[in-house]
């Protein structure tokens, strides 16, 4: 869809609502125990490990639910099909640097190989791919701008207080210092893919709905790991 005054406008409306809902995500991150001890310098070495053990599951079905709503989007929105399945060949493998910094952080590599989800992850993932497998599952745009703005915003923050806590080296903090800058590039996409779907009300209304489920349960699966 070409950009006009009316796109723009709905584009520019949906963005203010989820701006407002991400807000309200980071209120609720701030409030769960384990960004508490980060926050407050309290932050250990297994608060760490646990952080990026229950972190990978979320991680590893990213790229699978992306590439299952990709499948699901009907030719007319051919271009946001392929722009998703972008997302998700770029983010396949991101999982892997979670373990990688788990071994560079002294973790053994079967633990987190190992590891189950926890509840929050279980239910994370379950909406995800609830969501990828309707026909055209634009409302979950609302759950790439909360993810990819955590990443664009948390991510290297959260590394350097990590670093600054534990003394960690660089290589055992890669997911989240990439991430800190590779997602402002997914952010600067958002409004592009928006404005493929947009203006229609329906649409904007599950887009927010959306990235407001996803927010409480990415904030649920930070509440449930141990710290």
């Amino acid at each position: 869809m070409v950009d006009g005054p009316t796109t723009n406008a709905a584009v520019a409306d949906a963005l203010r609502k989820l701006a407002v809902v991400f807000a309200d995500f980071e209120q609720r991150l701030e409030a769960t125990p384990l960004i508490r001890k980060l926050t407050r310098g309290r932050f250990e070495l297994a608060d760490y490990h646990g952080f990026l053990i229950n972190l990978r599951q979320q991680v590893k079905d990213g790229a699978l639910w992306m590439s299952r709503a990709a499948s699901n989007i009907g030719e007319d929105h051919l271009e946001l099909r392929s722009t998703l399945m972008k997302h998700a060949v770029t983010e396949h493998r991101d999982f892997r640097l979670l373990e990688q910094d788990f071994v560079a952080s002294g973790g053994r590599l079967e633990h987190i190989l190992s590891a189950r989800k926890n509840i929050g992850s279980e239910a994370l993932s379950a909406w995800m791919f609830h969501e990828a497998s309707k026909p055209n599952p634009f409302g979950l745009l609302g759950a790439m701008w909360i993810i990819e703005g955590l990443g664009s915003i948390k991510a290297k923050p959260w590394g350097l207080k990590v670093q600054e806590r534990l003394g960690l080296p660089d290589d055992a903090l890669r997911f989240l210092l990439y991430h800190g800058e590779n997602d402002v590039g997914h952010m600067e996409e958002f409004r592009e893919m928006l404005a493929m779907v947009l203006p229609d009300e329906a649409t904007a209304e599950r887009i927010v709905t959306t990235a407001r489920v996803t927010a409480r349960l990415y904030a649920l699966q930070i509440e449930e790991i141990p710290a």
